[in-house]
């Protein structure tokens, strides 16, 4: 039974994230360091890109965590902590970047790109199909008609 549930624990061990914080970095108290959590999930490392710094391993997501915490202790609300890391990195460095003007780019460009790239195949396709069916439909000439019978007339 013992093994069974060891079995099990290790199991749904494997399923949790990997979290790269540090044994020193967490703080005493048991609701900051939950805010802090809650905040380093929505901050993206800058070395890593698509981690947040909660997950990064990267020296700068840990001192991002170390900043939170410190702001945090110093008793900014969540939301001063996040002005003041997005005043310092910009809105790139949020995982979810607010709609507007600056980051239009991030919202738009995914899909200006995929419909560039369907634009593009459309037209590829469409040019080849036209050159494959003109081939096809195009009629001989008197002279090449000449050419043609005269060389179907020399293998026989």
């Amino acid at each position: 039974m013992k093994r069974l549930l060891l079995a099990a624990l290790l199991a749904l061990s494997t399923l949790s994230p990997a979290l790269a914080v540090q044994p020193d970095e967490v703080l005493k108290d048991p609701a900051l360091e939950s805010r802090a959590r809650a905040i380093s999930q929505e901050l993206r490392c800058l070395v890593c890109q698509n981690q947040s710094i909660d997950d990064s391993n990267a020296p700068l997501a840990r001192d991002l965590r170390i900043l939170v915490r410190d702001r945090l202790k110093a008793g900014d609300s969540d939301d001063r902590v996040m002005e003041f890391v997005t005043d310092r990195y910009g809105d790139y460095v949020l995982l979810r970047p607010p709609f507007k003007a600056t980051t239009l780019v991030l919202w738009i460009g995914p899909f200006a790109v995929l419909l560039l790239g369907a634009v593009g195949t459309f037209l590829f396709l469409r040019g080849r199909r036209g050159v494959a069916a003109g081939a096809d439909t195009a009629p001989l000439s008197a002279d090449e008609r000449r050419r043609l019978d005269a060389l179907l007339r020399k293998d026989d």
